[in-house]
């Protein structure tokens, strides 16, 4: 692990997702990729969901979960990082919401509210996915008072959603802060 960065961060919380190929180890690649970055500091990681699909149906389950961690990077330069690791574990996206090796969105950044044409924070529909919520409780503390507190409301109005998400394991790997 890389100790040059710098003691001021950012937070942010990353939703992960995929449903073709070897889910769990795309998703163990896609955590180790974004942990490579001298930038950025993984925290925590949620377990593994398994979850059905939601708007283009016809397609496998998911494997979801959600990270935590800490960056130098701006979110438009956060965002291009998840960009390219799609990319690099070979994303491609022909129908919206359809199948896909990887997804990974940012879902919020230290409270911050932006809508840009690339960008809105906090993610426009995480309160509305449970396949989001599930892993985001498993991670988010009272240390983020205003997240902790949307996932917790969130999860109470997505109840009927609750029965596709299902847990199926803890994240294999544990991470040490790369930042002092």
């Amino acid at each position: 692990m890389n100790s040059s960065v710098p003691s001021e961060f950012s937070e942010a919380y990353i939703a992960l997702g995929a449903n073709l190929g070897n889910r769990e180890q795309t998703l163990t690649e896609a955590i180790q990729m974004l942990e490579a970055y001298s930038d950025i500091s993984v925290i925590r990681c949620s377990g593994f969901y398994k979850t059905a699909p939601v708007g283009y149906v016809d397609q496998p389950s998911f494997l979801n979960m959600a990270v935590r961690l800490h960056t130098t990077q701006s979110p438009h330069e956060l965002l291009s990082t998840l960009l390219h690791i799609e990319n690099r574990l070979g994303r491609v996206r022909d129908i919206r919401w359809g199948p896909r090796t990887v997804d990974l969105d940012l879902l919020w950044m230290d409270d911050l509210h932006l809508n840009s044409e690339t960008l809105e924070l906090p993610h426009p529909r995480m309160h509305e996915r449970a396949f989001v919520l599930a892993p985001l409780q498993e991670i988010v503390t009272t240390e983020t008072p205003a997240l902790f507190s949307l996932v917790d409301k969130s999860l109470v109005q997505v109840a009927d959603q609750q029965q596709d998400v299902h847990y199926v394991s803890a994240f294999p790997l544990s991470f040490s802060s790369k930042l002092k």
